[in-house]
């Protein structure tokens, strides 16, 4: 019998080896999602309010609360302000030698108002038009867009997305076999 057990040993193990297979599996979902709305955005530069005055052969004057101020020039009275706006000095001009040639140039830049407060609508807002550079960025609407992630690790971006809105959904599957 004790002949025997050697060939009874080999016949119990797979393929005729001594050692036994070992596996280890590992598998693993990694799922990843992602809705974001973008807001509406305004980016303007306001003007400013500017006066100039040069010439030849000019007298300027000022007149104010009844009296004149000779060779004085006008301009802005930032004391008096509506809306962020200064009130306009005006000057009085006179040609000094009379038959002279003469030359005049004024020139008069009127900024923008102050604007009121702008309150967006629906992600939507009315938006001030200044003199200076405006850059307008809509959004805010994420419209009908909804996202579905399932058991089995199918995520879906679906519906109507509005303006400044994104889905960005993955899915990452991973087995290993040592």
């Amino acid at each position: 019998m004790k002949k025997l057990l050697p060939f009874i040993f080999l016949i119990t193990t797979p393929f005729g080896s001594c050692s036994r297979v070992k596996a280890d599996i590992t598998q693993k979902f990694q799922t990843s999602a992602q809705i974001s709305v973008d807001m509406p955005f305004v980016t303007t530069q306001k003007l400013g309010t500017t006066y100039s005055l040069s010439g030849s052969n000019i007298t300027p004057s000022v007149t104010s609360g009844g009296s004149t101020t000779s060779n004085a020039i006008g301009g802005l009275n930032v004391g008096s302000l509506t809306a962020g706006v200064p009130a306009l000095i005006q000057t009085d001009k006179a040609v000094a030698t009379a038959g002279s040639a003469f030359s005049l140039t004024e020139s008069v830049t009127m900024g923008d108002a102050t604007p009121s407060a702008v309150t967006p609508s629906s992600g939507i807002a009315a938006l001030p038009h200044l003199s200076g550079a405006t850059t307008i960025g809509s959004g805010g609407t994420l419209g009908s867009g909804a996202m579905t992630s399932l058991s089995s690790g199918v995520t879906t971006c679906s519906g109507a997305f509005g303006s400044g809105s994104s889905c960005v959904a993955s899915t990452t599957v991973t087995i290993q076999i040592d």
